[in-house]
């Protein structure tokens, strides 16, 4: 396998703000895995023994009904992770991860990620951060879902999305569908809601992006009463 890019670990929130020397063996402990598009990475109820990293690509992480509908609960691009709980406890997955693109991912054992985590107690803490921010995200999708109308919530989920990324851009790739499967909604009703954004000059889409250009607006559009 070829020599891990140092520089996609260090956008793991996982090994942020670590020094190259700490975040090298982590490297060298990961296994690339290659999917094609449309191929399940984890199955929801599989053992839990790992935690992925996107090296390249794009994956979505769904619950997947009796009756094939899909929930999406977040999308996710290169640098960041998923399967971290596995690192905690012995229970099952608990959804299923898809490849929306062809994707790599590089697979790091709970076994080596506990043995390496005795000279790294950082990513320790690193660790139970973003099981935290992950928490009160998945708590403000439940605010939304109950409490916000679809240009809510769409206001919500962008606004959301871009500060994932850092900014006001939006570079993942997202569909009307997939941003319906992720809110609750039918892709008829995100159309006209992106429409009305864009028209309203809250956003500005692009075949490479969706860019925030007023983001009071889109507050006010996402504010619970």
């Amino acid at each position: 396998m070829a020599v891990l890019p140092i520089s996609i670990l260090q956008k793991v929130p996982l090994f942020q703000g670590l020094p190259e020397n700490e975040v090298v063996p982590f490297g060298d402990l990961m296994r690339e895995r290659s999917y094609p598009k449309g191929s399940v990475i984890l199955f929801e109820d599989d053992p839990g023994d790992a935690l992925y990293v996107v090296a390249k690509g794009q994956v979505k992480v769904v619950l997947i009904g009796e009756d094939g509908r899909e929930v999406i609960l977040s999308v996710l691009g290169e640098g960041t992770f998923f399967g971290e709980m596995a690192l905690l406890d012995d229970e099952p997955r608990s959804a299923h991860v898809i490849a929306m693109e062809d994707s790599a991912v590089l697979a790091l054992r709970r076994e080596d990620f506990r043995a390496r985590l005795r000279n790294s107690p950082e990513v320790a803490i690193a660790l139970l951060r973003e099981l935290s921010r992950r928490l009160r995200r998945a708590d403000d999708q439940i605010g939304s879902l109950v409490l916000l109308d679809v240009n809510g919530r769409v206001a919500e989920l962008l606004v959301r999305l871009a500060d994932e990324e850092g900014g006001d851009r939006i570079t993942r790739k997202l569909t009307h569908a997939t941003i319906a499967q992720m809110i609750g909604s039918s892709r008829e009703t995100v159309s006209r809601t992106m429409r009305e954004l864009q028209d309203r000059g809250l956003v500005a889409v692009t075949r490479q992006d969706i860019t925030l250009t007023d983001r009071p607006g889109l507050g006010a559009l996402s504010r619970r009463s």
